[in-house]
């Protein structure tokens, strides 16, 4: 029958403004509910991660508030989604029951006219049962499905982050370099109109340890993530052997660098495993090498497994210092042709750096390298220091002549070494 097809197919439209309708609201209850859980996970990190800091501090109580104040708001926000999304299961449940019962109505009214009989009705209706009941399941599911895509926007939203520059089609391959290194009217800013690095020239010849000394914030660490293309620059160029570097592929041009940063970061696995990341294809013996170089050999054979102790997350089960010696192994292994040292020694004893600072310079020799230091003294040995204030170069020269000339260096040697001879 005509009128009872029409009124089966009348479900279909009806149910699904009425799901639109109900999962416009658990949309919006489970995008607050990542978001808070987001919050809640956020907290937990840092709390477990600080632990130390929050111990040392006495901040047990103002860290508890904060998780409560997020676990609260995940709470809420977990009410208002699922009190939407637990309704629309019995409504549909109703709006199906009323529709069968729509249809028995009409076929009541057309079996009195005569034109359906009582065979047809309860067909249509066992009919009509069934064809309701997976759209039933399906506006259940969509409150699945809602829950779902609001994690996934989080999701896309860091997969949408714009990534690191591609290298454009015209850049070539860096087969081989001496080290020469210019950087020339070079600016740069992280943020626009809050330049760092202020038309600055600077020219480091191959073979040549170029230390970088000034004080915090001074743009130091910067020159070297340009050089590197952790960032591009906004003016000016940076040239290796006289090509750009923006023309070497980033691969190649970073194949070429030896870095040791000041914040060291090691990988879960073995000791030898993170000394090999610096050339992958390293042997067993090269990798002790690199270490012994470096002085980390001593304090490696004493862990439990040697050089195959496998490392905890962020190589917790390591001290600082020994972090930062397995970072210097793991660039010696890499045979850089330009070696960066940011703050390298910055975390070891006085004895250690003493030891640290003898092998680097037998790995220096013949190489390019920049080097910041805090410590000055582990500088007197470069062949140029450019001192840098406030994005600019306010002195270059030896040591020696930068001691000589009583200026900013001068200053800032004297606040380390004050009393003792220079």
């Amino acid at each position: 029958d005509v009128w009872l097809a029409l009124a089966s197919l009348l479900v279909v439209p009806i149910m699904f403004v009425f799901t639109e309708f109900v999962a416009r609201y658990t949309r919006r209850g489970f995008r607050e509910l990542q978001k808070s859980l987001g919050d809640l996970n956020g907290v937990m990190e840092e709390a477990i991660s600080g632990q130390k800091v929050v111990k040392a501090f006495r901040r047990n109580e103002s860290v508890l508030a904060a998780f409560r104040r997020s676990n609260q708001d995940v709470f809420s926000a977990a009410v208002w989604a699922n009190s939407y999304a637990f309704l629309l299961m019995p409504l549909t449940n109703v709006l199906g029951n009323f529709f069968v019962i729509v249809l028995a109505g009409l076929g009541g009214l057309l079996a009195l006219k005569g034109l359906v009989s009582v065979g047809i009705i309860a067909t249509f209706i066992n009919y009509a049962q069934n064809f309701i009941s997976p759209l039933r399941q399906l506006a259940n599911m969509y409150n699945s499905i809602q829950a779902a895509l609001a994690g996934a926007e989080r999701v896309f939203e860091m997969i949408d982050t714009q990534a690191e520059s591609d290298d454009t089609t015209d850049t070539r391959p860096l087969e081989s370099i001496q080290g020469s290194v210019r950087f020339e009217h070079v600016s740069f800013s992280y943020q626009p109109g809050m330049p760092i690095i202020k038309d600055m020239t600077i020219d480091a010849k191959a073979g040549e340890m170029f230390a970088l000394v000034g004080p915090t914030g001074a743009g130091k660490t910067t020159l070297i993530n340009l050089l590197t293309r952790f960032y591009e620059i906004d003016g000016g160029s940076i040239t290796i052997d006289g090509r750009n570097i923006s023309d070497i592929r980033k691969s190649d041009l970073r194949r070429r660098l030896g870095i040791v940063l000041q914040d060291t970061f090691l990988f879960s696995g073995t000791v030898m495993e993170n000394i090999r990341y610096g050339r992958l294809d390293a042997t067993d013996e090269e990798c002790i090498e690199a270490a012994k170089t470096a002085g980390a050999d001593p304090f490696i054979r004493q862990l439990t497994n040697g050089y195959h102790t496998n490392l905890t997350e962020r190589a917790g089960n390591l001290s600082q210092g020994q972090r930062q010696l397995l970072s210097i192994a793991r660039a010696i292994i890499a045979d850089p042709a330009i070696l960066i040292l940011d703050e390298a020694t910055s975390s070891v004893d006085t004895r250690t750096e003493a030891r640290i600072h003898t092998a680097l310079l037998g790995l220096m020799a013949g190489r390019t390298s920049f080097v910041i230091a805090h410590r000055l003294s582990t500088i007197r040995d470069a062949g140029q220091v450019l001192v840098i204030d406030n994005g600019r170069i306010v002195e270059k020269g030896t040591h020696r002549e930068l001691i000589e000339r009583r200026g900013f260096y001068h200053h800032l040697y004297l606040s380390q070494f004050k009393g003792q001879a220079i």
